[in-house]
């Protein structure tokens, strides 16, 4: 039985009292394969298949090219339609329900398959390659780590370093400000962009994977290394910078329908997509171009060119990592295998119809007033928001395919380019391949290059086998697929490949629609069948010719379905509380204190204070003028802040970064004070209530806002801190803001009922200022 790590060698020496009758042998230590070489594994996020100028996009990718110039480029690989899921199933070998991530980990549940807790029988690529012999680095988003895992106490067996990664240095969850980003480097949060003009979080991640490269092989030349580049980028927020957006004006003018026949066209030019193909038609769910309001056009224009710059950019900088190795392998006599997969899903559609300034509007539900976006168009790309392209923009460069992101029924949500080199092995240069392939099959295919075998045991527990294949064949000619059956399903959307044929159910929900639950099996429902073989973007649909066939696709479904835990089926509205809740740092706690120790808290592991009434407390000593953030949740588009300027206390509610609503109490004297917000809630699901708030048990000031934020401030990695706010400010005051007060403690209270003397004021419209609270 093979096992990692491997057992001690015993000594093979003479060891005898003194050391001159003593034959000493030579130490062993773990080497790799002989002839291993690097790996070079970029991934990119949320990137359509027809986006990059390779496929035939319109956003020119030199560095994409190089590597399918010198290599091969694949037109039939696929991923799951979804971030989390994508990357489980890259780096295990293993389908993304079989290990426990049929979602992301922010919509977890208590069901196996869908509780995002990767199970140690199924070691990463990354922990076989280091027992093996090989430095390990990660670079980017790694999106695998529960939710309640994510607390500055961890556990961190499911961060970057507990599944393998000498190296980390990047964002833990789904997204980030490119402009301010919450990274980490190993486990201990950093702020990077502090003090730096001009930074931007791709950038980075390039000259430490530069730096990392080189460091690794000037201390241990003979060790290969496994870097996984996986960048934030594309993902929302589209930031870039002015002049790579810039670059891009006015080319996208005629309109999402226009550019998707270009993508089309070019296509079938560069041989990407097989002649006679079929450019599917637009979803009667998304406008066309010259149905959309004139008036709205230059928005949707300006966040297509925003898009297309970050990109763009994206790929200049992923070009630096790829010379950085290709230069190292020249130095040092080594090879690099290069594995360039442009997506983890196909684009995104989550922008809705008319895009978005405010990720958080979107991932709540909310869909913005085109009106404001037009108004803060000179916002786009910038730190002032976090801008989506507009649905009819994925569709586009999703070309020539039906759907997008989330739809994992459709090669839409589920093809994404790649390209491979190796030199000295992969000798046909600028090849297509059209075998059917699928993110599952990349593990075993570096297994295979490195000549490792997949190991039964890792750390004496028993191992899962490898669900993937190795793409190694396709190195040397196209042909006939050893993949010939792959089942996909994200939120309700399935599918069933097998042989040539698909059996496509799409579920109802489009992706830019968010909490809205459809029934299986119901009217909204439509089990469709393709014969790709022939029909290679899914147009003809062959259902009702072909029943039997049909039938035959969905037992095969429901037999894998069982097989690899993807039952229950859920979607986008199905609930997750009571037994169905995944655990919480704080279990059941419904008030906790806070010290300056607490900085860069994930939402997650922090009293919440949505969809109730609650307290925030500021046990603060004033010595002299004081300034600064007592505490704050969230970020420019969402959040809350108690502070301070000189020595007034604030505070401020921020929803989505439309509706900022601060109020301001009296200067406080030297000495101790508790400063109180109590707010009084409406009740329901996002709706508004009162705010009140009190020193030293008397009342100074009332507001009222309307609405509040239901599920989430940030999925961009704003926090919870105390002293301080960082990333993105919350209220209406500068970076890096620190109290120069003594912060004695902070504590956030979630409440059933409010307080009743607060409560019974504000109902019998009696509050005045001065009056006693207590």
């Amino acid at each position: 039985m093979t096992q990692l790590p491997r057992p001690s060698q015993p000594f093979t020496g003479n060891i005898q009292r003194l050391l001159s009758d003593s034959t000493p042998a030579s130490f062993s230590q773990r080497t790799a394969p002989d002839g291993a070489p690097n790996v070079l594994l970029i991934m990119l996020d949320d990137v359509g298949f027809g986006s990059m100028s390779t496929f035939g996009g319109p956003v020119p990718s030199p560095a994409l090219q190089s590597v399918a110039d010198e290599g091969l480029s694949y037109n039939q690989f696929h991923t799951t339609a979804l971030c989390s899921p994508t990357r489980a199933a890259l780096l295990t070998g293993r389908q993304h329900h079989r290990v426990h991530m049929g979602g992301i980990t922010e919509i977890a549940n208590s069901y196996p398959g869908y509780d995002s807790a990767i199970p140690a029988e199924s070691a990463s690529v990354a922990e076989v390659l280091r027992m093996s012999g090989y430095s390990t680095s990660c670079f980017g988003k790694w999106h695998l780590a529960p939710s309640w895992e994510q607390s500055p106490s961890g556990p961190f067996d499911r961060w970057p370093t507990g599944l393998g990664f000498d190296r980390f240095y990047g964002i833990i969850g789904a997204e980030a400000s490119q402009w301010e980003p919450a990274v980490y480097d190993q486990t201990t949060p950093i702020s990077p962009h502090v003090g730096r003009p001009g930074y931007h979080l791709t950038e980075d991640l390039a000259d430490r994977a530069i730096e990392w490269l080189e460091r690794q092989t000037a201390s241990t030349p003979d060790r290969p290394w496994f870097c996984y580049f996986s960048t934030p980028a594309v993902h929302a927020p589209h930031h870039a910078p002015p002049e790579w957006i810039n670059r891009f004006a006015g080319q996208f003018d005629g309109g999402w329908d226009s550019l998707r026949a270009e993508i089309y066209e070019r296509q079938l030019e560069l041989g990407v997509i097989p002649s006679g193909t079929t450019n599917t038609t637009r979803p009667e769910q998304i406008p066309a171009w010259e149905d959309y309001p004139e008036r709205y056009r230059p928005v949707a224009t300006r966040l297509m060119e925003c898009f297309a710059g970050f990109l763009a950019h994206t790929d200049h900088h992923i070009g630096r990592v790829i010379d950085a190795s290709r230069q190292l392998d020249k130095r040092n006599g080594t090879e690099t295998l290069i594995i360039y997969l442009t997506g983890d899903n196909g684009a995104s559609a989550e922008g809705t119809i008319h895009g978005a300034w405010s990720a958080p509007s979107f991932q709540n539900g909310v869909h913005e007033d085109p009106e404001w976006l037009l108004e803060h168009i000179d916002d786009f790309g910038t730190a002032k928001c976090e801008n989506h392209f507009n649905v009819g923009w994925a569709w586009a460069l999703d070309s020539p395919f039906q759907w997008m992101k989330q739809v994992a029924s459709h090669f839409g949500g589920t093809r994404n380019g790649l390209a491979i080199s190796w030199p000295n092995t992969i000798t046909e240069s600028g090849g297509v391949r059209s075998q059917f392939h699928h993110v599952v099959d990349i593990a075993p295919t570096i297994y295979a290059a490195a000549g490792i075998t997949p190991p039964e045991r890792v750390n004496g527990i028993e191992q899962m086998d490898l669900d993937g294949v190795p793409m190694n064949y396709t190195f040397a000619a196209d042909g006939a697929s050893t993949r010939t059956s792959q089942y996909f399903e994200i939120l309700g959307n399935r599918a069933m490949y097998h042989e040539g044929w698909i059996a496509s159910c799409f579920h109802g929900r489009v992706p830019w629609i968010r909490m809205q639950a459809y029934e299986f099996d119901g009217p909204d429902e439509q089990w469709e069948l393709y014969d790709v073989t022939n029909d290679f973007s899914q147009s003809v649909n062959l259902a009702e010719a072909e029943p039997e066939r049909l039938a035959n696709l969905r037992a095969l479904f429901d037999s894998e379905a069982q097989r690899l835990g993807v039952y229950p089926l859920r979607d986008a509205g199905s609930p997750r509380n009571g037994e169905l809740a995944v655990p919480h740092s704080l279990g059941e706690v419904s008030s906790m204190t806070y010290s300056t120790a607490h900085i860069r808290m994930p939402e997650s592991s922090v009293i919440n204070l949505k969809n109730c009434s609650w307290r925030i407390t500021g046990d603060v000593t004033i010595l002299g003028t004081s300034e600064g953030v007592i505490a704050c949740q969230g970020g420019n588009m969402s959040g809350w802040s108690l502070w301070l300027r000189d020595s007034v206390p604030h505070f401020t509610y921020n929803c989505f970064g439309h509706d900022i609503t601060t109020m301001s109490g009296d200067a406080l004297l030297d000495g101790q004070h508790s400063v109180v917000i109590d707010f009084v809630y409406d009740g329901g699901f996002g709706r508004g209530g009162d705010l009140v708030m009190s020193v030293d048990g008397i009342s100074i000031s009332r507001a009222r806002i309307e609405r509040t934020v239901p599920l989430v401030y940030s999925m961009s990695g704003e926090t919870f801190d105390v002293g301080i706010d960082t990333g993105s400010v919350v209220g209406p005051y500068p970076h890096d803001y620190r109290c120069t007060a003594t912060i004695n403690g902070v504590t956030l209270e979630r409440k059933s009922e409010p307080d009743p003397t607060i409560k019974q004021l504000i109902e019998e419209g009696m509050w005045r200022a001065g009056m006693s609270t207590q």
